[in-house]
């Protein structure tokens, strides 16, 4: 039975192999080059050699296991004195990418992914058949978001066990779990970010790789599986190295370093535009489910930030008629495509001494407006995703890098069953302004979407398809 590794091993790792299905081994991609042969100027000390990393080696310890990303028994160590390899070359060809953007998502055992690699552009729609892994795939991307804005293993995956593939044989000791990652490119180059999950019988992190142009910057492993934590090793350069501490096992060390690294090194300020790029680009994430039923009800007035569900799609109509009118005014125009009948403006109901408010449709002169709550549940999940794709980050209730500005950041909308409920037209219409959106560089969208609108999509310019189970 073939086994996924645990983890980009520092030293030796505990054997920690979470299991593949009968169905075929998940074939491991190798992610790092050889070290760099260090400086023949270098201390023996300051090398890290082979014979280092046996020689830690618990008595009595089983071999290794192959790592993340590298070939069997070859065990994967931060070079101690390799020296930084700058921004690496766009994912694309004469590409370049001002602002930290997820451009690809990698998962292995992972529901139905068998070592599956998804490009990502700034508009992006998975399609396929019912059980083909469109949702396993945006809850991958959502946990990795997750984890990169500070969110314990927990919280990232409620209930992992749906993530482990159907089928899979625990190894010996009954574990299992699955694998993903991600690269991100931006002004440092592409960085990629590999992480290994035992889901049972502990959910825990055993392993992590941050890489760049072949290098590894950080590795951890877990080699102690009675302690809560992982092994970790980080690019330092100069007379040290390599740093080595332990980091928790149920948090992304990648997220972790801008608080553990000083920057003093050419080596360190390397490990930290990596890590710093990633995290931009997880953090600047919103998950997006519109309920209709929690959005009819009239709602208390509040920051006007909308919720991931869009429960309180008034008071942001409230918000953007005051504070930005032309994005309220291309709302608008979008809702005479998207709602059945004449539609002349959005408007929100308020109570002179204050209380709920309330939004409508302004049907035009002499006619009564027409309440939210009136209106059909694709109409609504037509206006708040819309709403979504005209608006940003200050809109919308979530926590980008405060220390960047927003010109800085690329909004990413995560969108499953992103159709559900719409008809033809308010599909198109959404498709129209999410490629107006995502064309200017602020906004992108990762959807789930129906055959139909699946079909529709395919012929427009702009539009990466994502065909599952073809």
């Amino acid at each position: 039975m073939d086994a996924i590794s645990d983890a980009a091993a520092v030293g030796a790792p505990a054997t920690v192999a979470l299991a593949d299905t009968p169905a075929g081994p998940v074939p491991a991609a190798r992610l790092v080059a050889p070290p760099a042969a260090p400086p023949a100027a270098a201390p023996a000390a300051e090398v890290e050699t082979r014979a280092d990393v046996d020689a830690a080696v618990p008595p009595g310890a089983p071999p290794a296991p192959s790592a993340i990303g590298s070939e069997e028994g070859d065990a994967p160590v931060v070079p101690a004195q390799t020296r930084p390899t700058g921004p690496g070359r766009p994912a694309e060809p004469g590409r370049r990418y001002p602002r930290p953007v997820v451009t690809e998502l990698r998962l292995s055992a992972f529901g139905p992914h068998r070592s599956a690699v998804h490009p990502l552009g700034p508009l992006t729609l998975f399609a396929g058949p019912s059980g083909s892994g469109k949702s396993q795939a945006l809850a991958a991307y959502e946990a990795l978001a997750g984890l990169g804005s500070g969110a314990t293993l927990e919280e990232a995956f409620p209930d992992p066990r749906a993530r482990i593939p159907d089928r899979a044989v625990p190894d010996a000791q009954r574990r299992r779990g699955f694998r993903l990652g991600c690269t991100v490119d931006g002004p440092a180059g592409p960085v990629r970010l590999d992480l290994a999950v035992q889901a049972e019988p502990t959910l825990r992190i055993v392993g992590e790789r941050l890489s760049q142009g072949g290098q590894i910057l950080l590795a951890t492993a877990l080699r102690d599986p009675g302690r809560r934590s992982v092994q970790a090793a980080w690019l330092t350069g100069g007379a040290v190295g390599v740093t080595r501490a332990p980091l928790p096992d149920d948090r992304l060390g990648t997220a972790l370093l801008p608080l553990r690294v000083a920057g003093s090194t050419a080596g360190q300020r390397q490990v930290l535009a990596a890590a710093e790029q990633v995290v931009v680009a997880l953090r600047a994430v919103f998950p997006c489910d519109p309920r209709p039923d929690r959005m009819r009800a009239a709602v208390a007035p509040g920051e006007g930030r909308l919720l991931g569900d869009c429960a309180n799609l008034a008071d942001v109509l409230r918000r953007t008629r005051s504070e930005c009118g032309t994005r309220h005014a291309l709302l608008a125009e979008a809702a005479r495509t998207g709602c059945a009948g004449s539609v002349a403006g959005l408007d929100v109901r308020a109570p002179a001494g204050g209380g709920p408010v309330e939004a409508v449709l302004d049907r035009g002169s002499g006619r009564p407006a027409t309440e939210l709550a009136r209106l059909g549940a694709g109409e609504l999940r037509f206006l708040a995703l819309a709403l979504v794709l005209l608006t940003g980050p200050g809109v919308l209730a979530m926590d980008p890098a405060a220390e960047l500005l927003s010109a800085r950041q690329a909004l990413t909308v995560l969108a499953d069953d992103f159709d559900r409920g719409l008809d033809g037209r308010q599909s198109a219409e959404l498709l129209r302004l999410a490629l107006l959106s995502c064309g200017r560089g602020h906004i992108r969208l990762v959807a789930a979407v129906g055959e139909g609108t699946a079909a529709a999509a395919r012929d427009l310019p702009g539009v990466a398809m994502v065909d599952l189970g073809a």
